[in-house]
């Protein structure tokens, strides 16, 4: 789905991301391929969530809560396409004792080209590019553009069986959520204006994954703030409570290692990134320890296209 954001950074948002169906951007096409029906009909008004005594929601109540924001989230996806964006990433390296050795920023504008978010580095350390590493960065897009403008039939023909099959994969891994945790309502929290459910979630003893994709689950905790008039997810917040490899063992994400994402209805129609932070304890190779607190910050939101279609940056029809 969406906004796997959080990805690159920590383990854990590979449950930051299919959990109600996180916001990166997908292709034109791809949406488009979603417009049709989904297998689910949400029902008319918000999930009613309604825990036991003890605050613990059903396995069924909350399958259907993931499938009703799977289902609306859809649309949201279509409406994201006519969003530009600028996204600040900052690293800090730490020492053993925790103590900030390196910093370094990366700021990027994310555009639409032929419908496909990409990114374009504007800026490091929060200083311009050079004319020479500016003109890099044109080039590299006018190459993306002439490869999607020149795309073969049989070319898009494999990018969407692709795009279909991840898809499927999403949604078997959301829905496996339900089986994988214990949730828990707390409370009620308002979140930039919103009124939103606060639940927790711990591994439920003695599950097992149905999917590949599923088996890291048990390795994290968390708490969702879930939006109780959308069912989307407006604040996560997740830890990892046993190590977890991969790679053969190669690389090995510490327990503790914390990631927080936010997320932001704009424009009252569409769900967009706001800030994701991610503190992470990597042993890489079984040789060296890679501490890091990262940073990311989503701004400048500009909606780019009314009902005109842009099929290219600066191309419309």
């Amino acid at each position: 789905m969406i906004m796997r954001f959080c990805l690159r950074y920590l383990l854990a948002p590979i449950l930051l991301s299919s959990f109600l169906c996180a916001q990166e951007p997908q292709s034109a096409a791809a949406a488009a391929d979603r417009a049709t029906p989904p297998t689910h009909t949400p029902p008319a008004d918000p999930i009613q969530l309604q825990p036991d005594p003890s605050g613990l929601i059903s396995q069924e109540q909350f399958r259907e809560l993931l499938r009703y924001a799977q289902d609306r989230e859809v649309e949201n996806e279509k409406r994201l396409r006519d969003y530009t964006y600028i996204n600040r990433g900052e690293e800090r390296k730490l020492d053993r004792d925790g103590r900030v050795k390196k910093i370094e920023s990366r700021t990027r504008e994310v555009l639409e080209v032929y419908g496909e978010p990409v990114e374009r580095l504007i800026a490091k350390d929060d200083k311009p590019l050079s004319q020479e590493d500016a003109k890099k960065e044109d080039d590299r897009i006018q190459k993306i553009m002439d490869k999607r403008k020149n795309e073969s039939e049989n070319d898009r023909r494999k990018r969407l069986e692709k795009e279909q099959k991840e898809r499927e994969e999403d949604r078997k891994f959301v829905l496996e959520i339900a089986d994988a945790f214990n949730f828990r309502l707390i409370g009620s929290e308002t979140l930039d204006g919103r009124n939103t459910w606060v639940i927790e979630g711990e591994p439920r003893p003695g599950y097992h994954a149905k999917e590949r994709s599923t088996r890291l689950l048990s390795k994290f905790k968390g708490t969702v703030w879930i939006d109780k008039a959308e069912g989307q997810w407006v604040k996560l917040d997740i830890t990892a409570i046993d190590t977890v490899s991969f790679g053969w063992f190669l690389a090995r994400l510490h327990a503790g290692a914390h990631a927080v994402a936010e997320q932001i209805k704009v424009n009252d129609e569409v769900w967009l990134p706001k800030h994701v932070a991610a503190q992470v304890s990597v042993r890489l190779a079984l040789l060296k320890n890679d501490n890091e607190d990262i940073d990311e910050t989503y701004r400048d939101y500009k909606k780019f296209r009314a009902e005109s279609k842009i099929t290219a940056v600066g191309e419309t029809q």
